[in-house]
């Protein structure tokens, strides 16, 4: 039976009601999530056994956030305790041609603070088949781009499939490193990852070269220069998001094996009700199809691409929807009629 460890920082999420600007909230609603969180909620939705690793607070906040990820059904036993506080993002959700906006309130944060040695990873990886990380944890300080590389050396000499969803963030990015000054040696031992091209050509100081994802006959090209650069590499897979506006996306992928291109149908997806999370609920569906579809690709993409799409249709971070709802999604049934 697989197991999943994902490692990652889960923050207090406070989004505006109804569309409302900052300026205008006299209220937030308060949730949790987080891009390594929100993936093992997805997993367990689908059966699959996952645990979250991260650093909390000793105090009533560090405790709620507990309390959530035992509510979800995520693993949580080898949480640690330390620094002063949860890390928060403010959300204002958009909408028609406004976008959504986040502010993050993230420094000093129990995670921005962890250090390496902090964690036994022989011990908290053993039984562990997989783990996921992604670029928002070296985003977040130095120190906690050291305890992930220490992770993932230790996952890699275990021989677990390590995946990692490249999740740029610019707003993250400022205690004076650049991705591609960090992230190269961290990606080296990963074997799946989710992103597109042009992220990770910068994130491995590169120069992009803005593709045409509907150009079959490029992309092969351009995706095994990955391949030469990543030397552990087996499943590079890119989310197409055409966004018509806030309220109006159309949702594809691509997943190219080191041979072979497979591509997904774009599907429309309106009105968008929480675009947040979208990116982790393809990354949770992308983990299940390529564990669960083994040998199928196509349906492995197809299964990523139908999760992020029906993430679209839920509020909050996590993807709370089931296994039959996906494959139904896949195999054809979107008229989202009433279940009777």
């Amino acid at each position: 039976m697989s197991k999943v460890v994902a490692f990652g920082e889960i923050m207090l999420r406070l989004s505006t009601e109804r569309h409302l600007r900052f300026s205008q909230a006299k209220e937030f609603g308060a949730s949790y999530g987080g891009g390594e969180f929100n993936v093992c909620v997805s997993l367990v939705n689908y059966g699959v056994s996952a645990e979250f690793v991260t650093r909390l607070p000793d105090n009533e906040i560090g405790t709620s956030a507990l309390k959530e990820m035992r509510k979800m059904n995520v693993e949580s036993k080898n949480i640690v305790y330390g620094g002063e506080r949860l890390g928060i993002y403010f959300l204002e959700t958009g909408a028609g041609t406004r976008g959504s906006n986040v502010v993050y309130d993230r420094a000093h944060s129990s995670m921005a603070t962890i250090q390496k040695g902090t964690i036994d990873w022989e011990k908290v990886l053993q039984g562990a088949t997989w783990f996921h990380w992604s670029g928002i944890t070296p985003a977040i300080s130095e120190s906690a781009a050291q305890a992930c590389l220490e992770a993932i050396k230790v996952a890699h000499k275990m021989g677990i499939t390590i995946s990692c969803d490249l999740n740029y963030r610019s707003k993250l990015w400022q205690y004076g490193k650049t991705p591609s000054q960090v992230m190269p040696e961290m990606l080296q031992y990963s074997n799946v990852i989710l992103g597109d091209i042009d992220t990770a050509y910068f994130m491995l100081g590169i120069p992009k070269v803005n593709p045409n994802y509907q150009d079959e006959k490029s992309l092969p090209v351009l995706y095994t220069k990955l391949f030469d650069l990543i030397p552990n590499l087996k499943t590079v897979a890119t989310t197409l998001r055409y966004s018509v506006s806030a309220s109006h996306q159309r949702i594809g992928g691509i997943l190219f094996d080191g041979k072979a291109i497979y591509q997904a149908a774009v599907k429309e997806v309106t009105p968008v009700v929480d675009r947040v999370g979208s990116g982790d609920a393809f990354m949770g569906g992308l983990i299940y199809g390529l564990q669960q579809y083994q040998n199928n690709n196509q349906r492995a993409l197809d299964f990523a691409v139908a999760a992020c799409c029906l993430k679209h249709t839920i509020a909050g971070d996590y993807n709370l929807v089931t296994l039959k709802e996906v494959e139904n999604m896949i195999d054809g049934d979107g008229s989202a009629l009433v279940s009777r």
